[in-house]
């Protein structure tokens, strides 16, 4: 009996969301599937995410993903919301001014345009619905699809079921990819003819030559105080500031979790890849926080930390084959949108892998797009 690792036809390298996603992908079209993970699944950028499962519509391309991803999500979810502590809690993008209001309109026409059930909201039904929101906001938009989960729990099932259907996992570090081929920690080599590099901004480390960049966040919790808020609070100057390619920012993102907590985000930091918590970085965030939402002042926080977002030049994650390894696909680069989009790029992988057509067109994030 050989190696369980040998007998797989694609070896996935990260247990992530992503990586669990491309593993329930691939087994359910019969594919014989192994997940190596360093650490244990949906430990990494999986659960230091706010799980915001949010359609995002900055080019084209980032809403057909999202898009799409959400209605997986709605089919993955189903009647059993409570297995992935899942909320349909909906979004509200809060504008502070007029300019702002102008972009939740255009917002608003771009969802619409795509099926999305939006709301535009004046000032009045926005303190209707969120009274803890400072005054003299200029209203906002309501984006009732949306909702949130906790990744960890979604990941540890996409595993189970990929796990069911035969998939194998093993608790290793791959120190390099090879042709058809990962190389372990302990020297082994494992052969395969797919394998699919799904580790976040851990990615760059196995291939430097991608365009990959670490992108720091920091996070916060409360303690329970159900009712504080009831969606997801996002402000639309969170555009202005999330794709910014350099510079620290924070922007104000406030989550109402199942527990009655507060997730409270969000920040971005480049050229760092210290995971502690920087004091003066966490202060800024909540500072820019309490002045959306005052009262959150009060509130006591139980527990803060950072994560790493796997950042590409244009936003759009690399799904596809790479050139820099005789069978070696990539499923990395999402970003903040990895929990939203990670059904979908599991679809558009397993998809490309089997040389199947995929519902939405997969050329926007191909790796190759990079080497034009």
């Amino acid at each position: 009996m050989g190696h369980p690792l040998n007998n797989a036809d694609v070896i996935v390298v990260g247990a992530g969301i992503v990586g669990a996603a491309c593993a329930d992908a691939l087994s359910e079209r019969g594919v014989r599937v192994a997940v190596i993970e360093q650490d244990i699944a949906g430990g990494g950028a999986t659960a230091a995410g706010m799980g915001h499962l949010v359609v995002m519509d900055d080019n084209s391309a980032e809403l057909a993903l999202s898009a799409y991803s959400l209605s997986l999500w709605k089919d993955l979810v189903g009647d059993r919301p409570q297995r992935h502590e899942y909320s349909g809690c909906g979004t509200i993008w809060v504008a502070a001014d007029e300019e702002e209001m102008q972009a939740a309109m255009e917002k608003a026409q771009n969802l619409s345009g795509h099926g999305l059930l939006c709301e535009m909201l004046t000032p009045a039904a926005l303190y209707a619905r969120e009274p803890q929101l400072r005054a003299g906001l200029a209203g906002g938009l309501l984006v009732r699809g949306d909702g949130l989960v906790y990744p960890p729990k979604t990941t540890r099932i996409l595993l189970d079921r990929a796990m069911r259907r035969g998939a194998v996992t093993k608790r290793a570090t791959v120190t390099a990819i090879e042709d058809n081929c990962v190389v372990l920690a302990d020297g082994t080599r494992h052969l395969a003819q797919h394998i699919v590099l799904a580790a976040g901004a851990r990615s760059s480390a196995l291939l430097p030559e991608l365009p990959i960049q670490p992108k720091k966040g920091h996070l916060a919790i409360t303690d329970r105080y159900p009712g504080f808020v009831k969606h997801q609070l996002v402000e639309l100057g969170y555009i202005k500031s999330a794709h910014a390619a350099s510079g620290d920012s924070v922007a104000f993102n406030l989550q109402p979790r199942p527990t009655g907590q507060i997730l409270i985000g969000s920040s971005r930091q480049f050229d760092t890849i210290d995971p502690a918590v920087e004091p003066a970085m966490l202060q800024r965030m909540l500072r820019h926080a309490a002045s959306f939402t005052p009262q959150l002042a009060e509130l006591n926080i139980v527990r803060t930390w950072t994560g790493f977002r796997a950042a590409t030049p244009d936003g759009l994650p690399l799904i596809g084959p790479c050139t820099a390894r005789r069978g070696l696909w990539l499923a990395t680069g999402h970003e903040g949108l990895g929990i939203t989009t990670s059904l979908a790029t599991a679809q558009l992988l397993a998809a490309q892998i089997q040389n199947e057509n995929s519902r939405i067109p997969f050329a926007p994030y191909l790796p190759g797009r990079f080497h034009d």
